[in-house]
């Protein structure tokens, strides 16, 4: 006898990462979805409200904002319904409210839910920590749509993160996220961040490794955002049931230990 599908309800409904998750819901056979909410005052035909959607499913999918984000978190922590959380640009006081609901339930927290990006991520890690950083400038490009309200992007930072991972540095130390007039020389260890913003584009990200005599490029182009909506429906079937805590998508994939 099969398991009963997973309830979803998804935050941020009539955005278009809700909408896209919503149908990748709808195709998974392991998933159904119960329940649909967006901002209180929104008007769309077969919304509720968050409190309904917290009593009918088993896990949230969210793509709002992180004031949004780290409001549900503890409203789900409050009736254990597990969290699947994908805004990005979250303050340090959010990211400790997420912290703090997650000893109560699971929440899976990622700023991308690409498989090849979550690859990518690994590439880059043992990248930097092979290339020597007196000889390797590490420099990380990021391009999205006009409407992205966030820079970097939640995926840059991770790269980032990742790179001083390998390096064995931290990156707050080591960042660079603007460059203007006369900048002097380039520290050693620094990690510098570009930025796009326009038009429709998706998300391209590249991690470049920049010697005097070569340059070594990793990048990820998304060419359908359907990519991350799968990504986030494989993460609420793999955080149901789970232990309370917080997990990223190297979880989700196996990439990481088993917490």
């Amino acid at each position: 006898m099969s398991a009963a599908p997973i309830k979803i309800a998804i935050a941020g409904a009539l955005g278009r990462m809700g909408q896209a998750v919503a149908a990748a819901v709808q195709a998974d056979p392991a998933l159904i979805l119960v329940a649909r909410f967006d901002r209180p005052d929104a008007q769309g035909e077969g919304l509720v409200s968050a409190a309904q959607a917290l009593a009918a499913c088993d896990v949230i999918i969210d793509f709002t904002t992180p004031a949004a984000s780290a409001a549900l978190a503890e409203q789900a922590a409050g009736k254990g319904v597990a969290l699947v959380l994908g805004s990005t640009g979250f303050d340090a006081a959010q990211i400790a409210a997420v912290a703090q609901a997650a000893k109560t339930t699971a929440i899976v927290r990622a700023g991308n839910f690409s498989l090849g990006l979550n690859m990518l991520m690994g590439l880059v890690a043992q990248a930097a920590r092979a290339l020597p950083a007196d000889g390797y400038d590490i420099e990380i490009f990021e391009a999205h749509h006009r409407r992205k309200v966030d820079a970097p992007s939640g995926t840059a930072l991770m790269l980032g993160e990742a790179a001083a991972k390998g390096r064995g540095v931290s990156l707050s130390q080591v960042a660079r996220h603007a460059r203007d007039g006369i900048t002097g020389e380039r520290p050693v260890e620094e990690i510098g961040f570009s930025v796009l913003r326009g038009g429709g584009i998706i998300g391209e990200h590249s991690v470049t490794f920049a010697a005097d005599d070569e340059i070594l490029t990793l990048s990820h182009s998304a060419r359908d955002r359907g990519l991350f909506a799968r990504g986030a429906a494989a993460a609420a079937r793999w955080v149901a049931g789970r232990p309370a805590g917080e997990y990223d998508m190297q979880d989700v994939l196996g990439f990481s230990k088993e917490r």
